[in-house]
């Protein structure tokens, strides 16, 4: 089994030869067809997470241990399985893996709420994940059938996908449908929210993205507008596109300036829902939270049954799909250069 791993925070993936493991008790094993390269890898592949002021998360402080394979977003094919993993499974058929696993027996996941366990197992962060030829699934519920849907579109849903669908439900449906929404950021998130926006029959997204590129590739998903950040206007061209007042905004980037801007922008009453880790820290006065009657909900990927329910929406509604570019798993660490770089639009995705 060929893997590329992390031997040492911030060093170049090294390429590693290892035994291809054989399941035990309910574990499944699967042959990587796709395994999408999304920003959590580079803060995992860094060792940490601005706070700002100077400030870091360390990952190793969170329980990450190297060696490391990266990589959460994967699709693949069931190659075997273990003697507790039941008959519903046979080798050849294509599976979308959930990777937010928990530890499977606290009141967090009895909750079905895995991805907020407190002794997590996630794959690619906390046990090796698709930068892989082969990886291995603790049990057959985190499988999720793809039918025709081509892996390297599959992948991408398991974490830009679910990240955002989470994101998008804890918005007031009402508001969804009859507000048009800011979200901050067209890269693999916010282009995916877009998608999803309009799959869930909301009212339309007017995206912030400094990028030309990315902002034509927002226009494209769907976007009604897209706007420059950096333009002398900027606050009243969005308040412009939006049709008045903005209700909600979704932040996949998660600076200071981003988050600064949308608490900036909502009306009273307005909901702003932050999925972007990109760090740094902001000032905020008490007293303006509940007397602007806001609500500031930070989202963290989502459960096994969103995934299921986002996978559902997907076959029905058929959104389109990102932009995504396919490159070789040996292409891993270059990869994560153009990520970290700005130089990708949409979503890479090696294939062994």
């Amino acid at each position: 089994m060929i893997s590329y791993q992390v031997l040492r925070f911030g060093a170049r993936l090294a390429r590693t030869e290892l035994a291809t493991p054989e399941p035990e008790g309910s574990e499944v094993l699967l042959k990587v067809l796709a395994a999408g390269v999304c920003h959590t890898d580079i803060h995992t592949w860094q060792g940490w997470y601005d706070l700002g002021g100077g400030k870091r998360l360390s990952m190793a402080d969170r329980g990450l241990n190297l060696p490391l394979t990266l990589g959460h977003e994967i699709a693949g094919e069931v190659v075997a399985t273990g003697p507790q993993a039941g008959a519903e499974l046979a080798p050849g058929q294509r599976r979308l893996v959930y990777p937010w696993i928990g530890c499977g027996a606290c009141k967090v996941c009895r909750r079905e709420q895995e991805q907020l366990c407190p002794t997590p197992r996630f794959l690619g962060i906390f046990r090796a994940g698709g930068y892989s030829d082969h990886v291995l699934v603790p049990h057959p519920r985190y499988l999720i059938d793809i039918g025709d849907m081509p892996p390297e579109q599959a992948a991408s849903y398991a974490c830009s996908g679910l990240t955002v669908y989470s994101a998008l439900r804890k918005i007031d449906p009402a508001v969804l449908r009859e507000e048009r929404m800011v979200i901050f950021g067209a890269g693999g998130l916010g282009l995916m929210a877009v998608t999803l926006l309009g799959a869930l029959d909301g009212a339309g997204a007017v995206v912030v993205e400094p990028h030309a590129g990315r902002r034509e590739a927002a226009l494209h998903a769907g976007a009604v507008a897209a706007i420059d950040p950096a333009a002398p206007d900027f606050a009243a061209s969005v308040k412009a596109a939006i049709g008045g007042s903005v209700w909600a905004a979704l932040d996949c980037v998660g600076s200071a300036q981003t988050v600064q801007s949308c608490l900036d922008l909502l009306v009273k009453g307005g909901q702003f829902v932050q999925v972007g880790l990109f760090g740094g820290s902001i000032e905020l006065p008490t007293p303006l939270l509940p007397l602007r009657a806001l609500s500031y909900h930070g989202s963290y990927v989502g459960s096994l049954p969103e995934l299921k329910a986002l996978m559902a929406l997907v076959r029905a509604r058929r959104p389109p799909p990102i932009p995504i570019t396919c490159r070789a798993l040996h292409e891993a660490g270059e990869a994560l250069d153009d990520l970290e770089q700005g130089r990708v639009i949409g979503r890479v995705i090696l294939q062994p």
